[in-house]
């Protein structure tokens, strides 16, 4: 019988993964010898796949995309790399919501026991990994930034009351993006890197491929040094509406794999919900980089054959 780690943030989800760990193992157990591990600090769930993922054919994760990224930065610095299990246990989950994996306890893990392995894209910037979004501007601190005591009372509303309440002090991010055929220089409401179907809630790209080697990036235009209301307006809108796959007077629109950011100092960066540093960051798609186990691959791939 195959091996596998069962790794949680105890806190994620109100606690739930942790009232029903012993249904979850019993489940995986079926299947699998499992081993155990509660998250008893930042950065512990890292440490523990780093020393046991070579030694298992499967991790199992549970907790919200932050969690999920620090599982899978560990992953990536293996030789032998594991496949990922996800049961989705925090706020938003939009990874989760991209790869069709339900939110139900039970459910999540009969798709770890019965789904099929999924080749999913993953970035590397610098030292770090990521596999759906890195962001600076408008917004993008609400993830790490809102009180966790407000997260487990209020949910999403706790990420709107404290978005909202930054809305008008938000600078301007100032970056310079270097690609092969070109450069972006500017003042921007949002920078927006994205390989994923839905990001804080928002189904942005329903046609997203996850496993073409392409990351999309989206800039939206800033005329002051600090977000003003028509810039907030231009966010609004495309949240609502979505990536379109062109360019406009106040949008900038970029499919690549490989480039060069370079920010100041001052900047803050959402790598997957969590503060990284800021700076100049090299940024390069790995195409198939991890293997995910989900529901239904043709539901993943059926949007290359709406494309062709």
């Amino acid at each position: 019988m195959d091996k596998c780690i069962f790794v949680y943030n105890p806190l994620s989800g109100k606690g739930k993964i942790k009232k029903h760990e012993k249904e979850i193992v019993k489940l995986l157990e079926g299947k699998f010898n499992v081993e155990v591990y509660q998250s008893k600090y930042s950065g512990h769930i890292g440490e523990i796949i780093l020393q046991k993922g070579e030694e298992v054919s499967l991790v199992v994760v549970a907790g919200g995309d932050g969690t999920l990224n620090e599982a899978i930065n560990s992953i990536c610095r293996l030789k032998n790399k594991p496949k990922i299990g996800y049961i989705p246990s925090g706020t938003v989950n939009d990874v989760a919501h991209s790869l069709g994996i339900p939110r139900n306890i039970k459910k999540a893990v009969n798709n770890i026991l019965n789904g099929q392995e999924f080749k999913h894209d993953i970035f590397k910037m610098n030292d770090r990994y990521g596999i759906y979004v890195c962001c600076s501007g408008l917004f993008t601190e609400t993830s790490y930034a809102t009180d966790q005591n407000q997260k487990k009372k209020m949910g999403k509303i706790a990420y709107a009351l404290h978005a909202t309440k930054k809305m008008f002090t938000t600078p301007s991010v100032k970056l310079k993006l270097s690609y092969d055929d070109g450069e972006v220089e500017g003042k921007f409401a949002l920078m927006l890197i994205v390989n994923s179907r839905s990001v804080a809630g928002f189904k942005i790209n329903r046609r997203a491929m996850l496993n073409d080697g392409l990351v999309d990036i989206i800039l939206i235009k800033s005329s002051k040094d600090k977000v003003n209301f028509s810039a907030i307006c231009k966010v609004a809108i495309f949240f609502l509406k979505g990536i379109k796959n062109k360019s406009t007077k106040s949008v900038k629109h970029l499919q690549l794999n490989k480039f060069n950011i370079q920010t100041t100092s001052d900047t803050i960066i959402n790598l997957d919900g969590e503060k990284i540093g800021a700076g100049s960051f090299d940024f390069e798609v790995i195409k198939g980089g991890i293997t995910i186990i989900v529901p239904n691959i043709k539901k993943l791939i059926k949007n290359k054959k709406q494309k062709d």
